[in-house]
């Protein structure tokens, strides 16, 4: 177990609940003022093509895997706990960018989390084709709309948004620490052949 600075500890925590609540309140003010899916058209901010209107999705990022949103929801459970372990346990929260990131990808986690498990208290009304009037839904809140052209791009949220983000900060940060490694061997072995050069010539 590595000893983390306590700045990485609270930049860490610091950003997850500042993102987590960004996700769920933003959420809560879109469904407050547009309503469920369907009951209000859409906003448009820039017309055609960004705009807000409210989706409820039962899968995981963009809409994948519609149905399996328990198993998803377990899924958040360990991908959290993991984050922390690596961080905290095995102290990768040593490394700046790697707490950034993580904390992003933390809290998408868990303002997604939060709708899995049906916290944000919406029920299903009357006209839900499988779903109960009444029943509680199970499910992320959706609102961010953007079109490509004619084609728009799956609905998402602030929580999604932090994901990719913390995604691509872990591929940009293993891109560049491998360019690191790579160069620290490369000096190391020019380092150790002029050594051995030097000592030839003095024998």
């Amino acid at each position: 177990m590595r000893r983390v600075p306590a700045s990485r500890i609270a930049l860490f925590f610091s950003i997850a609940t500042l993102g987590c609540l960004a996700d769920l309140v933003s959420k809560r003010i879109v469904f407050d003022w547009l309503g469920m899916p369907g009951e209000q058209p859409v906003w448009w901010l820039i017309d055609g093509w960004f705009g807000f209107h409210t989706s409820l999705n039962q899968g995981a990022l963009f809409g994948l895997g519609q149905g399996y949103v328990s198993v998803f929801a377990l899924l958040s459970v360990i991908a959290a706990v993991g984050v922390f372990v690596w961080l905290f346990v095995y102290g990768a929260a040593a490394d700046r960018l790697l707490t950034i990131a993580l904390a992003c990808v933390t809290a998408g986690i868990l303002g997604n989390l939060y709708d899995r498990l049906g916290l944000h208290g919406l029920t299903w009304p009357a006209g839900y084709v499988g779903h109960a009037p009444g029943t509680s839904v199970y499910a992320v809140r959706d609102w961010i709309l953007v079109m490509i052209g004619s084609w728009p791009w799956p609905t998402f949220n602030i929580a999604d948004s932090l994901l990719v983000c913390g995604a691509g900060l872990l591929i940009w940060h293993g891109i560049w620490e491998g360019k690191s490694d790579s160069a620290n061997s490369t000096n190391s072995a020019n380092s150790d052949g002029g050594t051995r050069a030097a000592n030839d010539e003095k024998a």
